[in-house]
């Protein structure tokens, strides 16, 4: 039985605009319905976007954590010397 494909790789940048933009036209358009002006709701999102985009971008990439070597107790005790 075939596989299926594995889905394209992108850049990380990207998915952290993508959040960016999403979440700050929510911020826009969720603003514009309590009533707030168009022009500070447009400030609003665009701040919210940025910051959004720096914490996805700084903080959102799944990286494996690091595997120590397998070595015995006795090596690393040789190592340590």
């Amino acid at each position: 039985m075939p596989h299926m494909p594995r889905p394209p790789s992108i850049d990380h940048g990207v998915i952290s605009f993508l959040w960016g933009i999403g979440l700050g036209a929510y911020i826009y358009f969720g603003s514009l319905a309590v009533g707030v002006s168009s022009g500070t709701a447009f400030i609003f999102a665009a701040l919210g976007a940025f910051a959004i985009y720096l914490l996805v971008r700084i903080y959102g990439e799944d990286t494996p954590p690091r595997r120590r070597a397998n070595t015995s107790p006795t090596q690393r005790s040789a190592n340590n010397d």
